[in-house]
């Protein structure tokens, strides 16, 4: 199926200790994201760099969670950016940056079908469970918060992007790949409502019925699924650029079939590809993977 996809580079690092992520979507562009969408026959436009503050410009301030204003108005504007996008039928595509972005992407998605009447799924694919708050984390790193605030918990700073509260009903989201969580996090996303495959259930059941399951769930009474893919839900083994690696993850087959069952599906409505740590990375080797995992889920087949 050929879309009209729109581009967005988001270069936020402010949401985690470890810097790098800023530079993740220049890393896929120069791996070449748009001439192969294109090679697919897809339209696309890139729409360039969604503006951020620099850690080096900005204060943490005093709340629990650090940077706070400099991320909200970068997801505001980000918000905006792809509830037009979605307004004119197109397909957003975003690159970060640290997950904390997913507050703006979500949020404009949300609020251009929100317009219509009619709700979006969300499948969230990482390691870790980012469902932390303000009062809950540990760190005050804002990239461990954003699906608590899609959800409808934590600073309304956060919750309120948009001008409305929860983006997506836990019931219409689900959580794939987890296996790191902090201990008050693990009650939160045990009382949150939403569908949860860890690692073991991706080990026991396997990737292709988590993937249906989630689809099912993420698809009921929806318009759509957006999926918001943190690159450190892979093995550091197979994807290395990512600052916060915890051994353990899905592997190389498992992630395309994942994107490949996806894009079968034909209920994606966004994609967003987070985390990647171009300092941490080998000659770009994630970058090209991550290419080749977008081209998976917007129709790239081995046959």
């Amino acid at each position: 199926m050929e879309r009209a996809i729109d581009l967005f580079g988001v270069p936020m690092d402010l949401g985690a200790d470890r810097r790098g992520v800023d530079m993740g979507p220049s890393a896929i562009r120069i791996a070449g994201v748009v001439d192969k969408l294109r090679k697919l026959g897809h339209e696309v436009v890139d729409r360039g760099r969604v503006s951020c503050e620099e850690m080096e410009s900005s204060s943490p301030g005093e709340s629990g969670s650090k940077y706070e204003a400099e991320i909200a108005a970068c997801c505001v504007s980000l918000a905006e950016r792809v509830a037009a996008s979605a307004d004119d039928g197109r397909f957003p595509i975003v690159l970060g940056g640290d997950h904390s972005i997913a507050m703006g992407t979500v949020s404009g998605l949300a609020k251009s079908y929100r317009s219509r009447d009619e709700k979006i799924g969300l499948i969230w694919f990482d390691a870790h469970g980012d469902m932390n708050t303000p009062d809950t984390s540990p760190s005050g790193n804002v990239h461990g918060m954003p699906l608590a605030a899609l959800l409808g918990h934590g600073s309304e700073t956060f919750t309120e992007i948009g001008g409305f509260s929860p983006k997506v009903d836990a019931s219409n989201c689900v959580l794939i790949g987890i296996r790191s969580l902090d201990g008050r996090e693990r009650e939160m996303v045990r009382q949150s409502g939403i569908h949860v495959f860890t690692m073991k259930e991706i080990d026991r059941l396997g990737m292709a019925e988590v993937v249906d399951q989630a689809i099912e769930y993420a698809s009921r009474g929806t318009a759509g699924i957006h999926l918001s893919f943190d690159i450190d839900g892979l093995d550091p083994l197979v994807a290395p650029g990512v600052g916060t690696a915890v051994p353990g993850g899905v592997n190389y087959r498992e992630a395309h079939l994942m994107m490949e069952l996806l894009s079968d599906c034909e209920k994606l409505i966004g994609l967003e590809i987070v985390e990647l740590n171009a300092v941490l990375d080998e000659r770009n080797r994630t970058a090209e993977l991550a290419v080749d995992l977008i081209l998976s889920a917007l129709g790239s087949r081995i046959l």
